[in-house]
């Protein structure tokens, strides 16, 4: 009986320090100063309003002046020759190498594309929710800057989201799941323990209908992100965990497409800080959600709503 009072006692110690440690109970998605507009002065509209284009994409994108032009090119060309409306919104998070200047010069001579710069970094997380907060599309897809999934991939998940859209809601996750064993072979073997211990962990803690979570190639309906995005926390690497933890929690359809995935020098994430930052948020999911310190609501003033 001691036993498991004192293990009692210590769980509770445990979720109460990493509660007061790393998180406030409800999220917090509010603007900062300025980013209430666009690059070219228009006014940001709100995710409560009724969709005006078929298809947004959110571009995330810190320090990225080197790899970004070309996806921005790739992607704005692509799109155009389809037969839906579209938007790009690139999210400059806090970059300091003039990446908002860049996207806002691309901007001035292409159509559909607006910038939103962030008063500072927030993280990739921060920034994906900044933007899909920010956008007019009736379906919302987050694509890296880097340009890693073939934008041409678009058609995949849309195509399954039309066979799994249920009352509105909706996620499809590209998936690099089909190259994890070429990946094994060309990767350090620090580099494959630590994806295959994040999967493990991934699965055990948080999200089991989902193999590969951290592609960064994600189309959501815009009452699924709606949902998804007022109720996220997280705003680092982890947050793609959990979107997905929270449409688990809701019974959303999610399914999982394979995509054309392929590595982009460059990358600035440093693998074992970030895993250290996914391994500690992984934690902060699983145990305050089940405690209920972070709520599956929104605070308007002094109650909670629903979303």
């Amino acid at each position: 009986l001691l036993v498991v009072v004192g293990v009692g006692v210590g769980i509770v110690v445990f979720v109460g320090v990493v509660f007061l440690a790393f998180g406030s109970r409800f999220p917090n998605p509010a603007r900062k100063e300025g980013e209430d507009k666009f690059l070219d002065g228009s006014d940001v509209p709100s995710l409560d309003k009724e969709p005006t284009v078929d298809l947004s994409v959110i571009i995330p994108a810190y320090n990225e002046i080197e790899r970004a032009p070309i996806m921005l090119k790739d992607t704005h060309e692509f799109l155009s020759k389809q037969a839906y409306s579209f938007e790009m919104i690139v999210v400059d998070d806090g970059s300091r190498d003039g990446t908002a200047a860049m996207a806002q010069e691309f901007a001035n001579t292409h159509k559909h594309i607006r910038v939103l710069k962030l008063a500072k970094n927030r993280g990739k997380g921060g920034a994906v929710r900044m933007g899909m907060l920010s956008a007019r599309g009736h379906r919302m897809l987050m694509a890296d800057a880097d340009g890693a999934t073939d934008i041409k991939d678009v058609a995949k998940v849309m195509a399954e989201m039309d066979n799994i859209e249920r009352d509105g809601h909706g996620v499809v996750v590209g998936s690099r799941a089909h190259l994890e064993e070429e990946s094994i072979a060309t990767r350090s073997v620090f580099r494959t323990i630590l994806m295959i211990g994040f999967h493990y962990i991934v699965r055990i803690l948080c999200v089991r209908s989902i193999h590969d979570t951290q592609c960064g190639f994600k189309l959501f309906t815009r009452r699924t992100a709606h949902v998804l995005f007022l109720l996220q926390h997280i705003e680092r690497w982890a947050f793609d965990v959990e979107l997905l933890f929270i449409a688990e929690h809701f019974n959303f359809p999610i399914a999982e497409v394979a995509v054309n995935w392929h590595e982009i020098d460059g990358s600035k994430v440093d693998p074992m800080t970030a895993s250290l930052q996914m391994a500690r948020d992984l934690l902060r999911i699983r145990s305050l959600y089940a405690f209920g310190l972070w709520k599956m609501s929104i605070k308007e003033g002094n109650h909670e709503k629903q979303i």
